[in-house]
């Protein structure tokens, strides 16, 4: 965070805690940005959960945050999804909050509603969404358009999911408000096409976001945490721009938000992933995709904290991005999947890079040929670490050489055929 008008600011380091405005204080600025883990039991937590976060509890974390937890089991991103909606599942969350902060990691759980993107193998009514426009991902259908009692009703679904993440005992939540969820799809003009109090211009498109974070504020007692994940842009011709982002980032700040993390694009565009952008040279060598946005918002966000997520890979360049103060976190996901305890290794040093997976449709002869293939890239690079995080909650150790075959058998297990289709009507 910047310093005070005049007073130099001292150099930060990743072992340095972090003081939140809720009063909490993180023991290091390496967190586990949230990676969805499809290992629910029912809609609830279970064992398979609780033995993941023990792994991850004890990896040396800063910050750990939960994977995809949905406010509505009428409306999931994806089969296992772990859903809130009231305290059925009090006891089973409390053990999960436990399994992390046993091993000394506090953590928060991130709440998601899907929107259009609710996956329509588990969703059993029509997805909703802010204007009735269909994302360009395989197999989704055409959402309805909300009205307003039922923004209304979402926006205390988030409320009621943060006071029962509290009651359980977790340390804070984190709102999703990135890669083309509900709240991501307020804040984009290619999404949102309202033309009533929700929508029609920059300020009323961030109405939802700005809402759900002032209900849940209300709910929670002060030292709970409450943090937001919000794009830097959506990298879509027409749609969420930097400098809407930026302006979005100066209304936060006045909100009582304790982090923000940043990331970018959606499963139409993936950035998040390093996909379908190109990268400069200068971007390449600190190695994090959305650090160079994060220090132009500095001015912006003054007071709150942020972390940066996607790309980072080597401890020189995670020290140099604290140390320099373009970020106050480093957000580590997918590295995780294989080296659960990154966090320790590199806070002692012990490991210099961390190793990440990546796999591709494109690079497989004549499917590279296929434009639905090429569209799934990214689905079959995120299926690969989730089959990953499936074996750590079976109790298994990661499997770095696992075949891109074996994921697409997995994908199509869990997905069926549907996710080679351009659309359903």
């Amino acid at each position: 965070m910047a310093s005070p008008e005049g007073q130099e600011c001292p150099v930060a380091a990743l072992s340095d805690p972090l003081p939140l405005r809720c009063g909490q204080v993180l023991p290091n600025r390496l967190m586990k940005s949230a990676l969805s883990e499809a290992l629910a039991d029912g809609h609830g937590p279970g064992v398979r959960l609780e033995r993941l976060y023990r792994r991850w509890g004890t990896g040396g974390y800063g910050l750990v945050i939960t994977g995809n937890v949905m406010v509505d089991r009428d409306y999931l991103g994806e089969p296992g999804n772990v859903v809130i909606e009231d305290d059925r599942d009090l006891d089973g969350l409390a053990r999960w909050a436990k399994a992390a902060q046993d091993g000394g990691s506090p953590i928060w759980v991130q709440l998601n509603h899907p929107g259009r993107q609710a996956n329509p193998l588990v969703t059993r009514r029509r997805p909703v969404a802010p204007s009735a426009i269909a994302p360009r991902i395989p197999g989704m259908v055409t959402p309805r358009a909300l009205t307003e009692a039922e923004i209304e009703d979402i926006i205390d679904r988030f409320a009621t999911a943060a006071t029962i993440a509290e009651a359980a005992g977790f340390n804070g939540v984190q709102i999703h408000g990135a890669h083309g969820y509900l709240v991501s799809q307020f804040l984009s003009p290619l999404a949102n096409q309202r033309t009533d109090r929700w929508g029609g211009d920059p300020e009323r498109r961030r109405r939802f976001m700005l809402e759900i974070v002032r209900r849940i504020r209300t709910r929670v007692t002060p030292s709970f945490a409450v943090g937001i994940k919000l794009n830097s842009a959506d990298f879509q011709r027409g749609g969420f721009t930097e400098a809407e982002s930026r302006s979005v980032l100066e209304n936060l700040s006045g909100e009582g938000v304790d982090l923000i993390e940043i990331s970018g694009g959606s499963y139409e565009s993936p950035a998040m992933m390093g996909r379908g952008r190109i990268r400069a040279a200068s971007t390449r060598a600190r190695e994090a995709y959305f650090l160079e946005y994060a220090q132009t918002v500095r001015e912006t966000a003054t007071d709150v904290p942020l972390a940066v997520t996607g790309g980072f890979r080597s401890r020189a360049a995670m020290a140099e991005a604290i140390g320099s103060g373009a970020c106050d976190v480093v957000g580590l996901g997918r590295p995780t999947c294989l080296t659960t305890d990154a966090a320790a290794g590199v806070l002692a040093e012990r490991n210099d890079r961390l190793p990440a997976g990546t796999i591709s449709f494109s690079r497989r002869g004549p499917l590279s040929r296929i434009g639905n293939f090429r569209v799934l890239d990214g689905a079959l690079d995120l299926q690969w670490h989730t089959d990953q995080l499936q074996r750590l909650g079976d109790g298994a150790d990661p499997d770095p050489a696992r075949p891109w075959w074996k994921t697409l058998v997995t994908m199509l297990r869990r997905n069926g055929i549907d996710a080679f289709r351009r659309k359903r009507s």
